[in-house]
């Protein structure tokens, strides 16, 4: 068996292999609730092979999202379409993970597709348009960009509802039904802006020092890993560095990885970015490093960004890059990426056993008759 292929445990959870879906938003949804395209989107991908999906980015409340078309669990209406979709993900032999974010001043932004904020009244009646004014850990515009708005400053009162509205989500997601839950804290998202120097220039014990501008982000872990089951895992994504001058760098993350391993957090997710100047090129495996680096922390990550061969995938475990490979892009070009690089790894019989039970037999009748991948 291959690297890639292998299980991985973490608490009480066991994933089929190292394959992993990353949170990717749909821009889909009305007043935060998932509905059939959600639930198509993400079952494909267990039915691939994935041994772990993750939904999107779902806002813990409601101005938390990024756009009006955002999931959300800020209230009980939310949980069962989600249940719906982790209910059919486990049956399908995948964990059913989610990630829960608050977008801080990067919210209330357009769908991405749209490219601005185009809607018609009747599409604004349709989708279910709002918007309304973001909250920051400084009263300071994400960009000079008429996509983004002057946030409010969060206050002590406004840092605790935050918080709160997180670990209340979080007891939604266990009755929902998920294995594993995700916290947003990349992407200069809200837990991302009171980490970096570059959003956060705040005077109290929320800002100044590196110590204070982890607060709110453990402050947050703190309160989810209480209400979530012992014997689920937590993950967390951040921006292993911001990428952008005097920004959050690779150092400071493996402080943060310790602090997050001490409070529960059992992977680390890694990825970049978040704020103007990022100056990191896009290319194949060019996150893996940032992986390796946390993972020098004692604790287990997940490599993430431009990974696209099962070559590569399975190097990145076998060679201790990280412990999971993540994938998007890459995903939706191929839902069933897994099973196919399962035979490009293995080869074989076994290799068919990824494949739906529905599935399989009818493939290996296919491949016998060309003459392809046979044992």
């Amino acid at each position: 068996m291959s690297q890639l292929f292998s299980p991985l445990t973490l608490r009480g959870l066991t994933l089929r292999n190292r394959t992993v879906i990353s949170p990717m938003c749909q821009y889909s949804a009305q007043h935060g609730l998932a509905n059939d395209w959600h639930f198509v989107h993400l079952g494909r991908f267990a039915l691939g092979g994935f041994g772990l999906v993750i939904v999107e980015a779902t806002g813990v409340l409601p101005e938390g999202r990024i756009s009006y078309g955002d999931l959300g669990l800020w209230n009980d209406e939310q949980i069962a379409p989600l249940a719906h979709i982790a209910k059919f993900l486990k049956a399908e032999g995948a964990a059913a993970g989610i990630q829960l974010g608050h977008a801080g001043r990067k919210a209330a932004t357009p769908i991405w597709w749209r490219g601005g904020f185009n809607e018609t009244d009747a599409e604004k009646a349709e989708y279910a348009y709002e918007t309304w004014v973001p909250v920051a850990p400084s009263a300071e515009r994400h960009a000079d960009n008429p996509i983004y708005q002057l946030p409010t400053e969060l206050d002590k009162a406004g840092i605790a509802r935050t918080i709160k509205g997180f670990a209340d989500a979080t007891r939604r997601a266990d009755e929902a039904g998920y294995d594993v839950v995700e916290i947003h804290g990349a992407h200069g998202y809200l837990i991302s802006q009171f980490l970096s120097p570059l959003a956060n220039h705040r005077t109290d014990e929320y800002g100044g020092s590196r110590e204070n501008r982890m607060r709110f982000g453990l402050e947050v872990t703190e309160a989810m890993r209480a209400v979530w089951p012992e014997h689920k895992p937590l993950f967390i994504r951040i921006s292993a560095t911001d990428g952008s001058p005097g920004g959050w760098s690779v150092e400071d993350s493996i402080v943060f990885a310790r602090e997050l391993k001490a409070r529960g957090v059992d992977l680390i997710d890694c990825s970049s970015g978040g704020f103007d100047g990022y100056a990191l090129k896009a290319a194949p495996l060019y996150q893996v490093s940032l992986a390796r680096a946390v993972r020098e922390a004692g604790i287990a990550t997940m490599a993430v960004g431009v990974i696209d061969t099962p070559e590569d995938a399975e190097r990145i475990v076998a060679e201790g890059d990280a412990d999971l490979v993540a994938l998007a892009r890459t995903a939706l070009e191929d839902p069933n990426w897994p099973v196919h690089a399962r035979h490009i790894l293995e080869g074989g019989g076994d290799a068919y056993q990824l494949w739906p039970k529905q599935a399989r037999n009818r493939i290996r009748d296919k491949d016998r008759v060309l003459g392809i991948r046979q044992s």
